[in-house]
């Protein structure tokens, strides 16, 4: 190789490694934020060609996670020092998974698993990036296996990491769920009667006039006896329910439910259709029956009562974008003279 020829190969790979460190620096929020989150470091540095990133772990016998975060997110916080602080947690998605981080704001350009060019937010928003952390499990195909908007402990985030590397699950995700939760079921929790209904009739409900907030549980879930003893107990979080009409439902469950349509299905069918992720999901129904909202992951107090009054105030109609309200309900609380406790 002549002078010439060596030049050229130093300043190829001096630019490769510049790109390398740019994506790292932005993929760990290193641009000056005050609230960054810090990635771990077994993250892949990635190109964000997710066609490239799907096949390459592919012959890895890998699959890829893809992470969707944002600077102050408590959740994200969260994720990276509870759950990826367990090392048992980051032992097994380090075997199983190639793990990709993006910012829900960021302008670096990605390539989706469909050859789309979009960059980071424009990416979020196709593919509907309500909550963060959201995480997307790819297949060998780049097919989703399977995702998680919000957070979610490290209980559940093992299960999710188990049905993630099944390679044919033979059960949807909500079984796989259901079954599990069966299994480690404890004695059950007791709820406020507030929360109890005497008949799943949805059309009925809905004839009240109010939206229908649908509460998917089981006995022994430890979220959700802490969303209601933390959340729910609170006088903001109570007022805000008075708003709903309120039902109950185990995941799990043979109970009877009709559903919004007129079908009589069982709790457990319902979630199945519904796609049930997570145990507490808060599923929003409006006046005609149709779904309004969801939050399917780990929720604090203050995040609890925003995700009620983005529905009960009617906000998601005008603004589509959950994360946008959270940041102008926490601006108004600012400007009040309150901190927003977020955590």
């Amino acid at each position: 190789m002549n002078a010439q020829a060596r030049l050229a190969a130093l300043a190829a790979l001096l630019l490769v490694a510049l790109a390398l460190g740019a994506a790292r620096a932005h993929a760990q929020g290193a641009e000056a934020s005050p609230h960054a989150i810090d990635i771990p470091k077994w993250f892949t540095e990635s190109f964000l060609d997710f066609r490239d990133d799907v096949r390459d772990a592919a012959r890895d016998g890998k699959r890829v996670m893809v992470y969707f975060g944002q600077d102050g997110c408590p959740y994200c916080k969260a994720l990276m020092k509870v759950d990826f602080g367990d090392p048992d947690i980051v032992a097994k998605t380090r075997a199983r998974f190639v793990a990709i981080a993006l910012n829900i704001w960021g302008d670096r350009e990605t390539t989706w698993v469909d050859g789309r060019t979009l960059r980071e937010k424009d990416l979020a928003r196709a593919l509907g990036v309500q909550y963060t952390p959201t995480l997307l499990f790819l297949d060998e195909r780049g097919g989703v296996a399977l995702r998680l908007n919000g957070y979610h402990p490290p209980a559940s985030f093992r299960i999710a990491l188990d049905y993630a590397s099944l390679e044919r699950p033979r059960e949807s995700f909500t079984d796989y769920l259901a079954r599990r939760a069966a299994q480690a079921r404890k004695p059950a929790q007791g709820a406020p009667s507030s929360l109890a209904s005497a008949a799943p009739d949805l059309p009925r409900l809905l004839a009240r006039g109010k939206p229908v907030l649908v509460l998917y549980e089981y006995d022994g879930c430890a979220d959700c006896a802490e969303m209601r003893r933390d959340g729910f107990s609170r006088p903001e979080v109570r007022a805000l329910l008075e708003r709903f009409s309120l039902v109950r439902l185990d995941l799990a469950g043979k109970r009877q439910v009709v559903t919004p349509d007129g079908r009589t299905t069982d709790e457990r069918k319902w979630a199945r259709e519904l796609q049930v992720a997570y145990a507490p999901t808060l599923l929003f129904l409006d006046a005609r029956g149709h779904e309004a909202f969801r939050s399917e992951g780990y929720l604090r107090p203050f995040h609890l009562a925003s995700t009620l009054d983005y529905v009960a105030s009617g906000a998601y109609k005008g603004e589509p974008s959950f994360q946008r309200y959270l940041q102008k309900r926490g601006d108004a609380l600012r400007a009040a003279g309150r901190d927003p406790p977020l955590w």
